[in-house]
């Protein structure tokens, strides 16, 4: 009986230490996933915490403590009521400045020697295009050097006619010729004088046409004096240089050709400045006016905006649109401007009117509408959905949904909007 007693003991015991140990086991698996759980929470960023317990409490209003508002770097502006330009908006195309377009032809009949560029280059004012060699130059030449051998000629004549003058006067002193001899002699002189004073001005006609082909004193006077007896058959070899710095963007010649100077060889357009022509309609002709600044846009570069002046609006009304051609003037050192590029024109009114501005960092999208976040509370952000109207790159007009001296969100807007879509999100769920 007393070693039954025993036995129970024991195992009473055996059967206390077994559940010691489970329950040690438990709590410590318990301690460690608690652990676990609180280093998880404390690597989370501030932004996660404070999402975590700013909920919206209700439809489209969001509480945020000041601390998460400090988190997120939310900062806040007045909606303000100010004065708002208004636009005329219409369409147009980028064309070449007409006052900077040279339409490239030789000086004469010639044959092309050398092609120094191709079509689209940029060229610079006085670079080489084309080298030809000019049949008229080379005529004009042969003709030039055959009067000054001319002239040489009549020169030679004059100095003879002058020393039979010279004789004669001595003689019809001591009245040792007769008067008709000695007149003869005069009209000698004065006829050789004049063919020499003739072919001198035929010689300055022809060096002016050489001019006009481009050589210099310095080139005819190699001519003259023939030190160079080959520089004859060069100088004929002209270059066709750019007027001025531009692009080349038409291109009719090849290398051998022989052309004439009613082919135009290039087209040479200075696209540092662009026309951009607007058609405007007959009824917003009034708000117009040269000298205007405009601000126009292209479908390439949407996010940019380039400025220009109307220098021309036309006297004409275009009877089918009920338009008038305006013409703008656009600075383009960049050439982002091409030419036949689709444009947008928007020509500020004279008059202004009154509006509500926001920043445009506080306008959010959802659901494709334009929403802001109002502070309608310390701690209190609300949802407005907005209509919108003129807007820039810093400031947009809101016709509803905000009124003057309300604050929005401006940084941390998206942050805010993060929340709201996660609430709505889980709400669906």
């Amino acid at each position: 009986m007393r070693t039954d007693r025993s036995s129970s003991r024991r195992w009473i015991g055996d059967r206390r230490k077994w559940l010691s140990g489970i329950v040690a086991l438990i709590s410590a698996i318990i301690l460690a996933i608690a652990g676990l759980w609180w280093a998880n929470r404390s690597a989370q960023p501030p932004l996660a915490e404070s999402a975590e317990h700013d909920e919206p409490h209700e439809a489209g209003v969001i509480i945020l403590n000041p601390q998460a508002q400090a988190n997120i770097g939310l900062k806040l502006a007045e909606s303000e009521r100010r004065t708002v330009t208004t636009y005329i908006e219409t369409t147009g195309t980028v064309a070449p400045n007409e006052t900077r377009v040279a339409h490239i032809r030789p000086l004469a009949r010639g044959l092309i020697e050398k092609v120094h560029v191709k079509l689209g280059d940029v060229v610079r004012a006085g670079q080489p295009l084309v080298s030809y060699d000019n049949i008229e130059l080379g005529e004009l030449i042969g003709d030039y050097l055959s009067e000054r051998a001319r002239l040489e000629e009549a020169r030679a004549q004059l100095e003879v006619a002058r020393t039979f003058l010279e004789r004669a006067e001595r003689l019809i002193e001591v009245e040792a010729i007769a008067r008709k001899d000695y007149e003869l002699r005069q009209a000698q002189y004065r006829t050789a004088l004049a063919t020499v004073r003739r072919q001198e001005a035929d010689i300055a006609k022809i060096e002016e046409k050489l001019h006009r082909f481009g050589l210099t004193d310095a080139d005819i006077e190699r001519l003259q004096t023939g030190r160079e007896h080959q520089f004859h058959r060069t100088a004929s070899h002209n270059v066709l240089r750019a007027p001025f710095d531009g692009v080349i963007i038409a291109y009719d010649v090849a290398e051998g050709e022989v052309v004439g100077p009613d082919r135009e060889l290039f087209t040479l357009v200075d696209t540092s400045t662009v026309w951009v022509l607007a058609d405007v309609y007959e009824k917003d002709l009034a708000a117009v006016r040269v000298g205007q600044p405009v601000e126009i846009r292209v479908p390439a570069y949407p996010r940019e905006t380039f400025t220009g002046t109307i220098t021309y609006i036309s006297d004409m009304i275009e009877p089918e649109t009920r338009t008038a051609r305006v013409r703008c003037v656009v600075s383009n050192p960049d050439r982002k401007l091409k030419l036949e590029m689709f444009a947008t024109i928007r020509i500020p009114r004279p008059e202004g009117r009154q509006a509500i501005l926001i920043p445009s960092q506080a306008i959010q999208e959802i659901d494709g509408r334009p929403i802001a976040f109002v502070k309608v509370g310390a701690d209190r952000f609300e949802r407005r959905e907005l209509t919108l109207g003129e807007q820039t790159d810093q400031w947009v007009e809101v016709r509803s949904g905000i009124q003057p001296g309300e604050l929005v969100v401006t940084e941390g807007s998206f942050y805010l909007k993060s929340i709201l879509k996660r609430e709505e999100i889980g709400g669906e769920h």
